[in-house]
């Protein structure tokens, strides 16, 4: 891969992976549009440390608070007396049904997907995924109370949030759009539900970045790829802290309906060129 294209796919990976648009399906719709080759595991390594990158140094206060507050409450035998503690378990148990349906389902929605197993299918698929959420996110807007601040976050958010999070590995999905559409529909903040999101998806990423990096290891980077490697990783980052500063502040006063209406559009599109044979 040349390193303009890796800055190319680095950033579509920074924005869409924050924002609720689905980054897995543009990184399978891109090179399906252009022709190009799928990006293999060692650019997969380099956009997932990218954006891990980026939710790491923007979220790094409540990330250190969290990791104190755990520890001293298991030590003091108070585990949720302070906020970020019972912020921490949360995490902990929304993460679980991503983990689960990640073991005994990525290998074979990763083939479909990436492998070339789906074709035009899988197309289908991504543009069906990306209008269904796309609705369910127009229905959370609707009927949310949006009254619940972050502070106010509980087990069952963490359950609730974290089983559509698992739902997140279907590119089209969208870990992001998921996860906030169910703490709309728990009644959170706009922004109180993208801050959890991110936050509850620390885990994942990095889950998925470490299985990645394994597995890059074994087979060493190939002549060349360094570069790309690095630009990539690098745009990934910038782009997707960016995109965490932009959504927070955005859905301060915002809603969401623009990311419904390009779900929508871009949906329909993707059906309109596999119909008419253009792709």
């Amino acid at each position: 891969m040349d390193v303009l294209r890796a800055i190319v796919l680095g950033a579509v990976q920074g924005l869409t992976e924050f924002l609720p648009i689905s980054s897995s399906a543009h990184l399978i719709i891109i090179p399906w549009l252009f022709g190009w080759e799928e990006s293999g595991l060692t650019f997969d390594v380099a956009l997932h440390l990218g954006t891990l990158v980026a939710v790491l140094v923007y979220f790094r206060r409540e990330i250190f608070q969290i990791a104190v507050a755990v520890p001293r409450g298991l030590i003091e035998r108070r585990p949720l007396a302070d906020p970020m503690a019972r912020m921490g378990w949360i995490i902990i148990l929304g993460s679980i049904p991503a983990a689960i349906v990640g073991f005994v389902a990525n290998d074979t929605i990763d083939s479909f997907f990436h492998g070339g197993a789906g074709g035009n299918t899988a197309i289908v698929l991504v543009a069906l995924l990306l209008i269904a959420l796309g609705a369910l996110l127009a229905l959370a807007e609707r009927v949310a109370k949006h009254c619940r601040p972050v502070e106010c976050i509980n087990a069952g958010d963490g359950l609730v949030v974290g089983l559509a999070q698992a739902l997140a590995l279907l590119p089209g999905v969208s870990r992001s759009g998921s996860t906030i559409t169910a703490a709309l529909f728990r009644g959170l903040q706009r922004d109180a539900a993208a801050r959890f999101s991110f936050l509850l998806g620390i885990p994942a990423i990095v889950g998925a970045g470490v299985l990645e990096t394994r597995s890059l290891m074994e087979t060493g980077l190939a002549p060349g790829e360094g570069q790309s490697f690095l630009a990539g990783m690098a745009t990934a980052a910038i782009v997707g802290y960016l995109a965490i500063a932009f959504l927070l502040r955005y859905l301060r006063t915002r809603s969401t309906m623009i990311f419904v209406v390009y779900r929508l559009g871009l949906g329909v599109l993707l059906l309109a060129l596999v119909a008419t044979g253009v792709r």
